[in-house]
């Protein structure tokens, strides 16, 4: 059976589970979401974000991405944080990158001639890099680099949407959302806060906004 056969059979068993279960289930989901929590993740399989926080369908806003990046000139990642913080109104953005992770691994290579498109979107963990590249060298091996450029380009990543008027203007209007940087530990299943940052946390002046219009 091919994989794709294997996920419309599992789908029809689980629409059906939960129905059994509860019967107004799918009606409740139709009728509108409300979830707390924008998750800014990687596209990687292994990081499902409502299994491993084990959350239900309607509780996380999700977007994924290579790296879990939130690069301030991509339209499509801007639009979704736009959506979640100012219809949804969620009440924390998670930037959640994980151990391991492939695109932190290829950002610390030579740039591949086959993907130049991939090459484009990984330069801004280049960046990341390049920035702490004394700390990321001195590290005895190359998965104890990948790692702690993991947890660097999350940092980065959260200081990003501090930096963006999305949130400037949410933090003065509405005193929300806290931003959170985790990492996933694929090994153990485990989340490690880096860090936060709730509304009004300093931004440095060069990223400020001018007084937004009432």
């Amino acid at each position: 059976m091919e994989a794709f056969e294997r996920m419309l059979l599992e789908n029809k068993a689980w629409a059906k589970d939960q129905v059994l279960k509860d019967p107004g289930y799918f009606e409740r989901l139709a009728g509108g979401q409300s979830p707390a929590v924008l998750w800014i993740g990687c596209s990687d399989s292994r990081v499902p974000a409502e299994i491993i926080v084990h959350a239900q369908p309607g509780e996380i806003f999700v977007h994924r991405n290579i790296a879990n990046q939130l690069v301030t000139t991509d339209f499509n990642g801007l639009s979704v944080l736009q959506y979640a913080v100012d219809v949804l109104k969620v009440r924390d953005v998670v930037v959640c990158g994980h151990y391991g992770c492939g695109g932190i691994r290829a950002a610390l290579q030579r740039q591949s001639a086959k993907l130049l498109l991939v090459n484009k979107w990984l330069k801004h963990i280049k960046d990341v890099y390049r920035l702490h590249a004394g700390e990321i060298e001195a590290l005895g091996n190359e998965d104890e680099r990948v790692d702690r450029l993991v947890e660097l380009n999350v940092i980065e990543q959260v200081y990003n949407l501090a930096h963006t008027s999305i949130i400037q203007q949410s933090w003065k209007r509405e005193h929300c959302p806290t931003l959170h940087g985790w990492v996933y530990g694929l090994q153990d299943g485990l989340l490690k806060q880096l860090i936060t940052l709730p509304p009004g946390s300093e931004v440095r002046p060069v990223y400020q906004y001018d007084d937004f219009s009432e």
